[in-house]
């Protein structure tokens, strides 16, 4: 079997200029970018999302980008097939895979795998509640050692939603779910890849960043792009394109439960939080090479994935 080619990701947090990085990348190293966001899937948001312009666009090509309806859901299983089908695809043109996004569950379905365990069961669970009330939590951690030891070495007895969890797939599939994360071991990537983190140095300046590019946002017209969403009459706020960052927000202003004031400081605060995650995800990553996203100067970081490419 041919050796795996290398592939570039590039993750961070909102407003870290991951689109221009990867971007001057994929110019540079003859790449092909994959997206790595789950809002920028969805057609007819292109302002809230942030979407790459037309001229960005143009300058590398894109994929993941405009593949959904707002009505439609995407799901990390589905991102992760697609992404490897690309990779596939980018590679065998002779070419560079470059991801670049801030959705890190998207990141970690592609890095670790995904486990296809069984859907919940609303009758299984209702019994399993039934026996923890009745018996309590020790007897159903014994029934658990029974057919997954390695499963309830791993669950305390006190945490009883992943104790359920762990007997309901078990009865469901009749697989202990130990196997399932053993599936999902063996579906890590195995191509060679360089991970580069956009990291602010300066949360403040950060902060203040991301509050001006959404106001740079509502002055190209975020307020009626929403509207045009609101007026389709099949659309709502629980659906995954809806929470989107700044569309929950301008939704409710659109509804009247919020003034624009309160829109704008509503979404700012919605911005800065999804950053705190992302951020909190990110000190997580394992061989992450991280690079101040304030630093202009990329000679070097360019230079360390020329390195890899070359390595790979």
């Amino acid at each position: 079997m041919a050796a795996k080619k290398p592939m570039l990701m590039i993750m961070g947090p909102t407003a870290t200029g991951k689109t221009d990085l990867a971007i001057e990348a994929a110019q540079r190293f003859d790449g092909e970018i994959i997206s790595v966001d789950s809002a920028l899937i969805y057609r007819g948001m292109d302002i809230g999302t942030a979407k790459p312009s037309e001229a960005e666009l143009s300058a590398a090509p894109h994929h993941l980008i405009d593949i959904c309806d707002p009505l439609d859901s995407y799901s990390a299983a589905q991102f992760r097939a697609d992404a490897l089908a690309l990779t596939e695809d980018i590679q065998g043109r002779g070419k560079l895979p470059i991801l670049a996004g801030g959705t890190m569950l998207y990141f970690r379905a592609l890095l670790d795998g995904i486990a296809q365990m069984p859907q919940a069961d609303e009758a299984v669970r209702a019994v399993l509640d039934e026996q923890l009330q009745e018996q309590g939590a020790q007897a159903l951690h014994d029934e658990l050692a029974s057919f997954d030891p390695e499963a309830a070495q791993r669950i305390h007895v006190n945490d009883p939603q992943r104790l359920l969890r762990a007997i309901e797939v078990y009865r469901i599939s009749g697989k202990p779910l130990s196997a399932f994360h053993a599936e999902q071991k063996s579906s890590q990537l195995d191509y060679p890849h360089l991970k580069i983190g956009l990291i602010p140095d300066d949360r403040e300046r950060h902060r203040k960043i991301a509050a001006q590019r959404f106001d740079q946002m509502l002055e190209q017209g975020f307020v009626n792009e929403v509207r045009k969403l609101h007026q389709r009459g099949d659309l709502h706020l629980d659906l995954p394109s809806m929470r989107c960052v700044g569309y929950r927000q301008v939704w409710q202003y659109l509804e009247g439960e919020l003034d624009q004031a309160e829109m704008r400081e509503r979404a700012v605060i919605a911005t800065h939080q999804l950053a705190k995650r992302q951020m909190t995800w990110l000190r997580k990553e394992e061989n992450l090479q991280q690079w101040n996203c304030f630093n202009a100067d990329r000679s070097e970081l360019l230079e360390n994935v020329s390195h890899f490419v070359k390595s790979g």
